[in-house]
């Protein structure tokens, strides 16, 4: 099915009828819903710039509805879409007009804590902080913490290998998780990964998460948890310019320090999350870092005091260290609500997701800042400075068509200056739809052929997640062509083919 032509609305009734047929016979009634009142819920994710309503929602139970699902889906060669909590932030989950979204919100059950081997098994709709909430009584903790972690599920973090602000010392994703199971597209049973600190065979671990639910449908996973630290503080450093919380950044690595969070803001956003939670930032400051360090008492005193002095040989004009676990969680609180406090001043915002070298963090900032100009639209910055994974968010009224088309460009243009600096158009993410255009930028014409085999090597009519992260060759070329006459093409106008 073409999808870039909208279907005959005929055409699509029959289809819709055909397709909530086939799926009435494997899930109860309640189970599935088909009519625009219901189904406009489910037309977007985080994303909502782009929206498009599917022919049924289908929201299974057991093990058995979603193989079963999967089987009627692939038999008429129905695209299927998987969904978590919909807070994807690149349209990843966004529904495709003539197929199914397969919502795993039910699959919210904590199969089991292992506190001798240090795991918790999950079903793929179990919010990623309440792992965290079930293996507290045994000291224990699921460290990937991305931002919204109270909503977001780990099926939705498997696939879009999500971080957070402890990323840089204990990884994404990827480095946390030690077994996922789901179904391919056909509804066959498929592992990835093992409880052993080894499985046999390929190594397929690493490709399903980051896969943006491309390969399979993940119903359970197996996380790897790790002891609380003892004590945990958080240094909150101001300086006068960009450029230089941009320098001391690197500098903190450069002298083989690992925090356990070192995020950045700049000042548009602490005015922003400041007047939403008050979490005492310094208003005055052109940006602030957070430097976190975990460990024994000593490791974090030691720590603390060399973090300290190499902020101040970098120019930091003032230094607070939390005093106690409730100011920590405090300084804490703006970074983590940056996105809400966006929205409380902007009837919309995009925000983007690329990464660059942590030593171009301030180059990166005044670029940005020549962008706000260019494009006639706010941004306000935020990131994991310790990886250089940005997150700039750029505010914009979607209800008006030419703040959307700006926004877009601007996007662009923030996505390919990172990979004019060597960085990458994505970081934790994912591409979706919004990103389609920017891997035309970064990766060639085989890359993508390779891309294209990988996924057609797990479902071979492209029926899972269709139209998203990897764009054709042809997608590629128009794109270029815009570029060469100095425009840009936003990606609800490329054709697909």
């Amino acid at each position: 099915m073409n999808a870039a032509l909208p279907p005959d609305a005929a055409e699509r009734a029959a289809r819709q009828a055909e397709v909530v047929r086939a799926l009435q016979a494997v899930l109860p009634a309640h189970a599935l819903l088909w009519t625009d009142e219901d189904t406009t819920p489910y037309e977007c994710d985080g994303l909502t710039a782009y929206r498009q309503r599917p022919l049924a929602v289908a929201l299974p139970e057991t093990e058995d509805q979603v193989q079963a699902v999967l089987r009627a889906c692939h038999l008429l060669k129905v695209p299927v879409v998987a969904r978590g909590a919909g807070t994807g932030l690149s349209g990843g989950a966004m529904p495709h007009p003539m197929g199914v979204t397969l919502s795993l919100a039910k699959f919210n059950r904590i199969v089991a804590i292992d506190p001798l081997a240090q795991t918790a098994t999950v079903q793929a709709g179990v919010r990623n902080l309440a792992i965290s909430e079930a293996a507290a009584p045994y000291g224990l903790y699921y460290a990937p913490d991305p931002s919204s972690q109270i909503a977001c599920t780990i099926g939705g973090n498997v696939a879009e290998n999500s971080g957070g602000v402890h990323c840089l010392k204990y990884g994404l994703t990827v480095h946390n998780v030690l077994q996922v199971r789901g179904y391919t597209v056909a509804g066959d049973p498929v592992t990835f990964g093992s409880r052993a600190p080894d499985a046999p065979g390929l190594d397929l671990l690493p490709l399903v998460v980051g896969s943006e639910g491309m390969l399979a449908v993940v119903v359970e996973v197996v996380v790897r948890l790790i002891p609380r630290p003892q004590l945990a503080r958080c240094i909150m450093a101001s300086f006068d310019s960009v450029r230089a919380a941009g320098d001391a950044v690197a500098a903190i690595i450069g002298a083989g320090i690992i925090p356990a969070g070192l995020e950045m803001m700049d000042k548009p956003m602490t005015a922003a999350v400041e007047d939403f939670v008050h979490a005492g930032y310094d208003l005055d400051a052109e940006a602030i870092l957070l430097c976190e360090s975990d460990g024994t008492p000593e490791e974090v005193a030691e720590e603390i005091e060399r973090m300290s002095a190499v902020l101040r040989a970098a120019g930091a004009t003032a230094i607070a260290v939390s005093r106690d676990e409730a100011e920590r969680l405090r300084f804490w609180s703006g970074r983590k609500n940056a996105f809400p406090a966006s929205g409380r001043i902007s009837p919309d915002y995009m925000c983007m997701d690329s990464t660059i070298p942590r030593k171009r963090l301030g180059e990166m900032l005044q670029a940005i800042a020549a962008m706000e100009t260019k494009y006639g639209l706010r941004c306000l910055n935020v990131f994991h400075a310790g990886d250089g994974n940005l997150h700039p968010l750029i505010l914009f009224d979607a209800n008006d068509p030419d703040q959307l088309r700006r926004a877009e460009a601007f996007g662009a243009d923030i996505l390919e200056t990172s990979v004019a600096m060597g960085g990458t158009v994505t970081g934790e993410h994912g591409v979706g739809v919004e990103k389609l255009n920017s891997m035309c930028v970064q990766f060639s014409p085989e890359e993508r052929a390779q891309m294209q085999a990988l996924k057609r090597a797990f479902d071979e009519h492209e029926l899972l997640n269709p139209g998203k992260v990897i764009p054709t060759l042809h997608r590629c070329a128009e794109y270029g062509k815009m570029l060469v006459r100095g425009g840009r093409l936003p990606w609800a106008n490329l054709p697909r083919f």
